[in-house]
């Protein structure tokens, strides 16, 4: 089994371009005032291509999470918590939970969380750490 980091689209781009410079951007719906993800070019809302790009505040909380203890041979984990994060704009990302022990007693649903970024073979991604982590 291979595992293949994220590359960029013409959908995606923004996205990425924006993670190397630390921010977490999300595409935006000008008719509606709602944030959306995945990254397209029209709104999942409305059908039109009346969006944006806009920055979010980085903060979410944990939706639903998983331990994994078997990760793919031959490659860095950047963490073994692989968490669906409910962003405070709306969207769900899935993303790792980092600077926390891998343990349920840890893990609570909807504590807060705030975005931090880490480099992995050269992609910069966005994670999430428990806030004051």
């Amino acid at each position: 089994m291979t595992f293949n980091l994220p590359k960029a689209t013409p959908e995606t781009a923004h996205f990425w371009n924006e993670a190397k410079k630390g921010r977490l951007t999300l595409p935006y719906c000008l008719d509606t005032g709602q944030y959306f993800f995945y990254p397209r070019s029209f709104s999942p809302f409305t059908g039109s291509r009346n969006v944006e790009w806009r920055q979010t505040s980085g903060k979410a909380t944990l939706h639903s999470y998983v331990i994994n203890h078997r990760p793919l041979p031959g490659r860095d984990v950047i963490s073994p918590v692989i968490a669906l994060v409910k962003l405070a704009e709306g969207p769900v990302l899935m993303s790792n939970i980092v600077d926390i022990e891998p343990d349920p007693a840890q893990l609570n649903l909807d504590m807060p969380l705030n975005v931090k970024f880490v480099q992995i073979e050269g992609v910069t991604v966005p994670v999430f750490a428990p806030e004051g982590a």
